[in-house]
């Protein structure tokens, strides 16, 4: 099974969001060492959790600091954007690292209602064409304007480039489809909300039409790790990702993450300890072993082939050590 890394520039508390995002840098070098396939990072906005609004901004430092992994959008928000500016970005990435770059395309905001009509200067979002926008990415990718008068008299530039891999992202399966279709990778958010149907990734396998970004079907599954050599040092170091869940559940959204010594002193009624457990499925927590485990068994039932974990310990040397300790169950 191949591993990737999804990266969310999170501060925790005590960081600054300049640490984070010199963190997703330093994540980025270690994972490639380690064999990692690919890092991608995400797009938050109207945020002090997470670093990553600009991810297409960051991953062409992180391709400047690295050789070979694969760097891309988990994802880029199409909804905000120009499908000839987000294939001109593209290019230009894959123009400068050329067999390295992934075009991640999500249909969520990525943010508050705010920050979207932030992002569309105040006008209404677009929030219903949004298959069509990425579709139209797409051929100006491949250079082939869309059929539309104000596309069809311009080029997206750098042109005659290797062309980057496409992946659409989804979290309930509505996406995968339409995957198929347009001859993207699938990428499906496992930790959304734990929920996986098979007949989703079958569905998208049954409608793949090859494309000039993927000869074949792909299909990658998201999930929220925290490992150490023990069982008991895991749940320390993962009940901070724990309480964030809850808090976010009740709304409260913008909150730093705790460290696990603060975690542990956190005042929990039997209820909230209840919906954590309940909710566990979201949050892989264990041995290198046990992960390792649940994820083979994972791929046997629902024939993925890659794995993108996502962790976020409070500090950066325990989550170094959350990817070296998969990739040395998984990789080595």
């Amino acid at each position: 099974m191949k591993l990737s890394v999804l990266d969310q520039a999170p501060i925790t508390k005590g960081h600054t969001a300049q640490d984070a995002l010199n963190y997703a840098v330093e994540l980025a070098v270690v994972a490639e060492e380690l064999g990692y396939e690919r890092i991608w990072m995400a797009e938050h906005h109207n945020t002090n959790g997470f670093a990553s609004s600009a991810p297409e901004i960051t991953c062409s430092y992180i391709a400047a600091k690295t050789e070979k992994i694969r760097i891309g959008t988990g994802g880029t928000m199409v909804m905000h954007y120009s499908p000839y500016k987000m294939a001109e970005v593209f290019k230009s990435l894959s123009a400068l690292a050329p067999g390295r770059i992934d075009f991640g395309a999500g249909r969520a905001p990525g943010g508050d209602h705010f920050a979207m009509y932030a992002l569309a200067e105040g006008r209404q979002p677009e929030v219903n064409h949004l298959y069509e926008k990425i579709n139209h990415t797409l051929q100006f990718i491949k250079e082939e304007a869309p059929l539309i008068p104000y596309y069809n008299k311009v080029i997206a530039s750098p042109q005659h480039i290797v062309l980057p891999q496409s992946w659409l992202l989804g979290s309930s399966g509505n996406s995968a489809i339409q995957a198929g279709k347009m001859g993207m990778g699938y990428s499906y958010a496992q930790f959304f909300n734990g929920y996986m149907n098979r007949q989703v990734f079958d569905a998208y396998r049954e409608n793949f039409v090859p494309s000039t970004f993927m000869e074949k079907p792909e299909i990658m599954i998201s999930y929220f790790v925290t490992v150490a050599e023990t069982k008991e040092e895991a749940e320390y170091e993962a009940k901070p990702a724990d309480i964030a869940r809850l808090l976010f559940m009740r709304g409260q959204v913008d909150l730093l993450r705790m460290t696990p010594e603060e975690a542990k002193d956190y005042p929990l009624s039997e209820m909230d300890r209840m919906w954590i457990e309940d909710t566990r499925y979201q949050h892989l927590v264990g041995t290198p072993t046990e992960v390792a485990d649940f994820l083979r068994q994972e791929q046997q039932t629902y024939g993925f082939d890659e794995a993108m974990i996502c962790s976020i310990p409070h500090s950066q040397e325990t989550r170094l050590n959350v990817y070296r300790l998969l990739a040395k169950e998984m990789l080595h």
